[in-house]
């Protein structure tokens, strides 16, 4: 391990030479799951630059340090450099992990750092020795967003060239081609408006080391997206997701556009979901294949039970904004079902059948979505399927129904996600031995992140009136 480190280091360094880098940046993550950066001359790092560091105010960030204990020190991964296709000079961006400064220790709210200890954990216990990761974050690429509130009044508004609601417009000319609500799956050109720019998100992810198997418009009008990245370790998938927001984010930038991961950013149509995809390998063996239920092994169905067991807490860490439960609502598409299915894309976790390869055996959890921190939801997953394997926890009978023509007297059985951030900061408070294990999250950790989301989200948004509001009971 210290061989191969001492390697990338020097390929760093080296890189930095041959290539003529100007500049340095240094890319980390805050507490609720925003990529954070600062820059040096390249002429700064050294050698042992990827042992001490580089010092910063850990106070000035969301959920860290307070003002009388902010020194922190990153310290930059060598293995995670690309060339920084945004910055006008030449720069190399690396990944940090931040420490302590005094005992040299992994901060222990660094997002990171719990991404990192969940795949020493899976080791750890024998059951794996990888947990393979694969999100399939969706956007919408819009033209405009205007959004302010304060005393006396409070609004948003958005706009896309290929909103449906716009086919009506006057746009010198307005060419007409505008997806239908709920139509945006699959149109080619000239409906589909977005195709050049999401090729050019291919490219610079390409570019950036990041493995891309297929680009394509999302069901909903305006914009919707969505860019499938290659399954990666679960760290490393982080760091991957990590880019790819940045990259989709800045390149939509470069084209007068802006892209939002909200999960609910449009009424009255499709929000935007991050479809995981999880399996555990061991020695180089896939161990979800079996002969049970859609193929799947005792050790995947117990996983599946884990999940489905602690679905609830997880959605504080994987749908952690109050915008998230505008998207899951039951009746609709969204996976609110805790349940599994082969097929069945409303159950909250399906089994694609895409290939009948033991390597290609998973599971994929559809309830998530983009507003997360994929370290802190890639870990919680991870550990919560672990203790359904440890415990040997039974998922249930399979969901393989159609939802929707079932009865109610049928459906009331069927459990469902919270229905609010509250209710899931709740089921966390209630329910997290389970992320303690292996001192992967801390109790500090699940304090500071219900404090948090309940202090700066869900109360914030409970004192404030909301413009629909007006228009139920202005006139009461």
């Amino acid at each position: 391990m210290a061989e191969s480190r001492t390697a990338a280091v020097n390929a760093v360094l080296k890189r930095i030479k041959d290539e003529n880098i100007e500049m340095v940046d240094f890319k980390f993550m805050d507490f609720p799951g925003q990529w954070q950066h600062f820059s040096i001359p390249a002429s700064q790092l050294k050698e042992d630059s990827f042992e001490e560091g580089f010092g910063f105010d850990g106070s000035s960030l969301r959920g860290f340090k307070r003002i009388d204990e902010s020194d922190m020190v990153i310290i930059p991964d060598p293995s995670t450099g690309f060339l920084d296709p945004f910055i006008e000079m030449k720069t190399l961006s690396l990944v940090g992990d931040v420490y302590e400064p005094v005992t040299k220790e992994k901060y222990q709210r660094c997002p990171r750092n719990i991404a990192q200890k969940a795949e020493a954990y899976v080791a750890s216990t024998g059951i794996a020795d990888t947990a393979f990761f694969g999100a399939e974050a969706e956007f919408f690429i819009l033209d405009d967003v205007r959004f302010d509130t304060n005393g006396h009044s409070s609004f948003y508004f958005i706009d896309s060239r290929e909103g449906r609601w716009n086919s009506g417009r006057n746009e010198e000319p307005n060419l007409g081609y505008k997806p239908r609500y709920k139509e945006g799956y699959f149109p080619v050109p000239p409906t589909d408006s977005m195709n050049d720019i999401r090729n050019m998100m291919v490219r610079h992810l390409i570019n950036a080391g990041i493995e891309v198997e297929t680009q394509h418009h999302e069901v909903a009008t305006g914009g919707q997206a969505e860019i499938d990245l290659r399954f990666n370790s679960l760290t490393a998938m982080a760091d991957d997701l990590l880019l790819f927001k940045y990259i989709v984010k800045n390149t939509a930038r470069y084209y007068n556009k802006t892209v939002t991961f909200m999960p609910k950013p449009l009424f009255g149509d499709n929000g935007s979901g991050m479809h995981t995809h999880v399996s555990l390998w061991k020695d180089n063996k896939p161990l979800f294949y079996g002969n049970k239920y859609a193929n799947l092994s005792d050790t995947a169905l117990n996983f599946v039970g884990g999940i489905l067991k602690h679905a609830p807490t997880l959605c504080a860490l994987t749908n952690p904004t109050t915008n998230s439960y505008k998207r899951l609502v039951p009746g609709f598409e969204a996976p609110v079902n805790l349940a599994y299915s082969q097929r069945n894309r409303s159950a909250a976790i399906r089994i694609p059948l895409y290939s009948s390869s033991p390597n290609a055996k998973r599971i994929e959890y559809r309830t998530p979505d983009p507003s997360c921190n994929p370290y802190l939801a890639f870990a919680a997953m991870l550990m919560a399927g672990l203790d359904g394997i440890i415990n040997k926890i039974d998922p249930g009978e399979p969901l393989d129904k159609n939802i929707y023509d079932m009865p109610p007297e049928e459906l009331k059985n069927v459990p469902s996600a919270p229905a609010s951030l509250e209710e899931a900061l709740a089921a966390l408070e209630r329910d997290h031995s389970f992320l303690l294990k292996g001192d992967v999250f801390t109790g500090d950790v699940i304090n500071a992140w219900i404090d948090y989301k309940f202090s700066r989200e869900v109360q914030e948004m409970a004192l404030r009136p909301h413009p629909y509001e007006y228009a139920l009971y202005y006139d009461v």
